[in-house]
């Protein structure tokens, strides 16, 4: 597997250095650096790391033991941002800087991840927040299991100081501020850097195959993201938890055995028509209330209390105050595990006005199932 570092970087070229050694010591190799950045931060990157005679990048690798010729990185794998007459940004400072960055993000991420014979470590502690911003999209967007967004942390007194590259096997004394700005002499063997890998979800099996083919533009990434694909509802009262798409929700017997009866009163409806914006099955507080239902659907959840044993206040005894606190906890969990834009097809939705409301679900009846 051959591993490939991917950076942005601004006018403090250090994270490469600071993020090259935490990567070695904890015995990960890299085969080749490459960054993204502006014209000032190739300048920097160029003037510091990459001297042709020497430099901070040469100085760690001879710290550090690892042979020149086995990693590559070099002026050439410096990728600067360029707008579309081919000059050079000097910065950050426009939507449509931004989307060049973006653009940039998601052109590399993409080349890196096509071959399977790779894993891309993503560095997102350099440049501008939009910078590690748009890093870290393009690693949700094409990363895949092997690999990684990483940030470094540096000791403060060290973070901020432009003579720091490193701590180098045989200690040096470096010139540092305090909160004054009083400069003090502090040896680098108290430097501590610390390797964090972010946690990201990647979704890249959700985009379709036509979409991986080529680099493509962020909105047509993300249209392919929001298709709408109908989603099965399973309402399991045999595990006491509802499944919808790829996420479940366990959800509390009482709360459960409500929201069944409502999804049973939409499966078994035979009106014969499209679910579509109909609301034939829906219900009023008094007829749901009136109903055997709900108990019914409660004593098939293993583990639930004895219908006998239950409160006055219960479920087994709906009366329209707590059946709309039962609702509305209900949407709160639905909201949770399903989020907002699920929301309007699952919840127990109201028709109507006051006092002939009607509640129901709007979900297409084909798409519920009911195991118990």
């Amino acid at each position: 597997m051959r591993n490939i570092l991917l950076a942005v970087s601004g006018l403090s070229p250090q994270v490469l250095t600071e993020a090259l050694y935490a990567l070695w010591h904890e015995g990960r190799r890299v085969d080749a650096v490459y960054v993204i950045t502006t014209r000032p931060g190739k300048e920097q990157i160029r003037a510091h790391l990459l001297v042709p005679e020497g430099g901070k990048f040469a100085e760690l690798l001879a710290d550090c033991g690892i042979d020149p010729a086995t990693i590559n990185f070099s002026s050439r794998n410096l990728h600067v941002l360029r707008d579309p007459g081919g000059r050079e940004l000097d910065d950050i400072v426009t939507p449509d800087d931004n989307e060049i960055l973006i653009k940039t993000c998601l052109d590399l991420a993409f080349r890196f991840t096509a071959d399977p014979a790779t894993a891309v470590f993503f560095l997102v502690a350099g440049g501008r927040k939009t910078m590690t911003s748009c890093l870290t999209l393009a690693a949700q967007l094409y990363g895949r299991p092997q690999d990684r967004i990483f940030h470094i942390l540096v000791s403060p007194e060290f973070e901020s100081c432009r003579n720091f590259w490193f701590p180098p096997r045989h200690s040096v004394p470096v010139e540092l501020r305090d909160e004054n700005g009083q400069p003090y002499w502090k040896e680098t063997r108290y430097a501590r850097l610390h390797l964090v890998s972010i946690p990201f979800v990647s979704v890249r099996d959700q985009l379709g195959q036509d979409f991986l083919d080529q680099p493509r533009l962020p909105a047509e990434l993300m249209q392919t993201l929001i298709r709408d694909i109908p989603q099965a509802l399973v309402v399991n009262l045999a595990e006491g938890k509802l499944i919808f798409g790829r996420q479940e929700l366990d959800m509390h017997p009482t709360r459960l055995a409500l929201y069944a009866f409502f999804a049973a009163r939409k499966k078994e409806c035979r009106l014969g028509r499209p679910c579509s914006g109909c609301t034939g099955c829906f219900l009023e507080a008094g007829e749901v209330l009136a109903s055997d239902g709900t108990i019914r659907m409660y004593e098939k959840i293993p583990g639930s209390r004895l219908v006998n044993e239950m409160s006055d206040s219960g479920i087994t005894s709906l009366n329209r105050e707590n059946f709309q606190s039962y609702k509305s906890k209900i949407r709160k969990d639905l909201l949770a595990a399903f989020g907002q834009s699920r929301l309007p097809e699952l919840e127990i939705a109201s028709y109507g006005s006051r006092p002939d409301t009607k509640y129901g679900i709007l979900l297409d009846r084909n798409r519920i199932k009911m195991e118990w």
